[in-house]
């Protein structure tokens, strides 16, 4: 928040947003803007605070400050200092303003819009909180990620991913319905009640598919606490195409996702108990991660792993370092790739 300014948004995670003013912005972890300043508040000061505060967690520390001072002011009315009292930032708490903030940011004229071809792909993912061997854990659709030893790329390339991690089977696409997302796990009726497991298993995606994933916000382990997450994809950017509170309901809430005017972004907002849709183009073969950016979360299991257009692998040259460790160490010392790598 800067202090008698106005801040003219114009560019999110690398992408041209249609330009709006605000007097302050939300920053959550992985995202990033280029804001445009005018500097034309020389006829009542020379210095002005800006203030960085906390949102979503309530603040241990102060807000942190700093000063715009105006280099070109009259001799006599220069001063490091200004006059004023820094501006208090929004609540930590106050999600109502981070929804007004975020929900302003569409795309440019000119953005590429979602690809016109049908969906082939939809995949739902609860985000919950629970207790695992002991230990606190994030997890999608009850299951909190534990990465394997070996590289999933490098295991993918060499055919050893049968012993370098569990490719039995896919992480799962959705989630029993019937679990109450306003509620902690331990309160949910027996019939809801599902486990929280520890896994290492993929999404496995087509090449060019069409792919929209709901993230869908639900009660941590205390009563009435939910958190925001912002989910960052590697390897792509997506259409962010919309938000909403409560469980999301294809039937009733497709209708109003935005394809027109959705902005293109790597990092996404999901608010306490609410919903948000993305899509994009699996259009880069690898093995790419989408987490929640908060390195915590992630560390404690909030991400999933999409393997990407394996049937491309023969388009890669990995290097044979990307399976000397874990488990797959010792098979790969006499192991080739499992498809010829294409050279140029």
């Amino acid at each position: 928040m800067l202090l008698q300014h106005k801040l003219t948004v114009v560019e999110a995670d690398g992408n041209f947003v249609a330009p709006f003013d605000v007097d302050d912005i939300d920053i959550y972890s992985g995202e990033s803007y280029s804001v445009l300043l005018t500097t034309d508040q020389r006829a009542s000061s020379s210095s002005y605070w800006i203030s960085v505060g906390v949102r979503g967690r309530r603040p241990k520390t102060p807000p942190a400050l700093a000063i715009l001072n105006y280099t070109n002011s009259k001799p006599g009315r220069r001063s490091s200092w200004p006059a004023s009292v820094p501006p208090a930032t929004p609540a930590w708490d106050n999600v109502t303003r981070s929804k007004e903030f975020t929900y302003r940011i569409k795309a440019r004229d000119g953005t590429p819009t979602p690809a016109a071809a049908a969906v082939d792909r939809r995949i739902t993912m609860l985000n919950t909180q629970d207790w695992v061997q002991g230990h606190v854990k994030w997890a999608i659709n009850h299951v909190t990620l534990s990465l394997p030893a070996t590289p999933y790329l490098g295991a993918y390339f060499y055919g050893i991913e049968d012993i370098a991690f569990d490719s039995s089977g896919e992480s799962p696409d959705g989630y029993d319905r019937r679990y109450d997302i306003k509620k902690p796990p331990g309160a949910q009726a027996p019939a809801a009640r599902v486990p929280t497991t520890a896994s290492d298993r993929v999404f496995r995606i087509a090449h060019g598919a069409v792919v929209d994933v709901v993230l869908q916000n639900a009660n941590a382990l205390e009563e009435d606490v939910s958190e925001s997450h912002p989910w960052h994809l590697h390897g792509h950017d997506f259409w962010v195409l919309g938000y909403g509170d409560g469980v999301y309901d294809h039937a009733r809430d497709s209708r109003k996702l935005d394809t027109a005017t959705p902005p293109l972004r790597n990092t996404v907002v999901l608010f306490p108990h609410g919903w948000t849709v993305l899509r994009f183009v699996a259009d880069n073969p690898g093995v790419w991660a989408f987490h929640c950016h908060i390195e915590p979360h992630l560390h404690l299991g909030m991400g999933v792993i999409f393997a990407e257009g394996m049937e491309k692998l023969r388009e890669l040259n990995v290097p044979r370092e990307a399976i000397t460790c874990g488990e797959a160490k010792t098979a790969s010392l006499s192991l080739a790739p499992a498809v010829a790598p294409s050279r140029p």
